[in-house]
């Protein structure tokens, strides 16, 4: 039924302005305004929809995941324009002091909040997505 279906991921954020600025400006990604919220457009992948939310609560998980060829290298760069990631010292989870897990059954992976506290990450993926 929804095989050829353009389907998209969408989230709320508390403030559209503070989002366009993040999204667009600190990631580099291109961002277009509608009426309703912003899109936020991906080569070859699609789009998310990113909406305004006066009562938004932050998501718990990840929301949206960048797979990158290094994860440190982009890390770093993202730290030069304000991101801070995410620190975690869990029995199944540890990250080193750039944030970034690594051998714990997973991708080399670290995470970083939006404005609005969603979630994100950059990964190395294992295999091909």
């Amino acid at each position: 039924m929804f095989r050829n279906a353009k389907a998209f991921s969408s989230f709320s954020v508390n403030d559209l302005g503070a989002a366009k600025e993040f999204y667009g400006q600190t990631l580099g990604l291109n961002v277009e305004e509608t009426p309703e919220g912003l899109s936020l457009q991906f080569t070859g992948a699609g789009a998310v929809f990113l909406y305004p939310k006066p009562n938004h609560e932050a998501a718990t998980f990840t929301v949206l995941n960048f797979p990158v060829d290094d994860v440190e290298g982009t890390v770093a760069e993202l730290k030069k324009r304000g991101v801070r990631f995410e620190s975690y010292d869990l029995p199944d989870l540890k990250t080193d002091e750039n944030g970034i897990a690594r051998g714990n059954n997973g991708p080399t992976i670290a995470w970083f909040k939006d404005p609005a506290g969603n979630i994100l990450s950059v990964l190395e993926p294992k295999y091909d997505l």
